[in-house]
């Protein structure tokens, strides 16, 4: 996995707005499930992590890709592109049940138009191989949201798009991005 950080008032509930800066060149979007933390640890094994999980929520991770290419070509880190203000809606967090939602539906809708459709199943990594190479860099916290991965279909929006989103048995998370809005 590859791992960077938001800081926490990139983080707003959905029905939020996103103020869309004219400086804004290429706003992509990423649905992702979100796992909520209620405790941690350093070093953790994929066979603990499950136990640190205090449930699941939706995310959208927004990446400004035009900050994120000057980024790149001048080998330098993402931050400016990852953690800008309101750059990661999220849902109500559902409380965990037993295990982890490993075969739920992950959708992605821009203006009513379906733009990523997956089963989590598909994922790369599983919750616990993330969480547990992740506990290998950062201590774990109780209170940490990690986002984890996105299926196919990532691409831009502009002001005035409408982004709605959901996990099957999770839950839904819809951001509007505006000209000028006061976040």
């Amino acid at each position: 996995p590859f791992f960077f950080c938001k800081p926490a008032d990139a983080v707003v509930p959905s029905g939020s707005f996103l103020d869309y800066p004219s400086a804004i060149q290429n706003l992509h979007y990423e649905i992702e499930l979100v796992v909520a933390l209620k405790s941690g640890g350093s070093e953790l094994d994929a066979d603990r992590t499950l136990e640190c999980i205090y449930g699941y929520a939706v995310g959208i991770d927004f990446t400004r890709r035009d900050l994120q290419a000057q980024a790149k070509q001048k080998g330098r880190p993402w931050d400016t592109a990852k953690g800008f203000d309101a750059s990661a809606p999220l849902s109500p967090i559902k409380q965990a049940g037993s295990g982890e939602p490993a075969d739920a539906r992950i959708w992605l809708e821009v203006n009513g138009e379906l733009r990523q459709d997956a089963k989590l199943s598909d994922m790369i990594w599983s919750v616990p191989e993330i969480l547990a190479q992740l506990s290998r860099y950062f201590a774990l916290r109780a209170g940490d949201l990690v986002f984890t991965g996105t299926p196919a279909g990532v691409s831009s929006v502009v002001a005035g798009d409408r982004i709605q989103g959901g996990i099957e048995g999770v839950g839904e998370v819809t951001i509007e991005l505006v000209s000028g809005a006061a976040i």
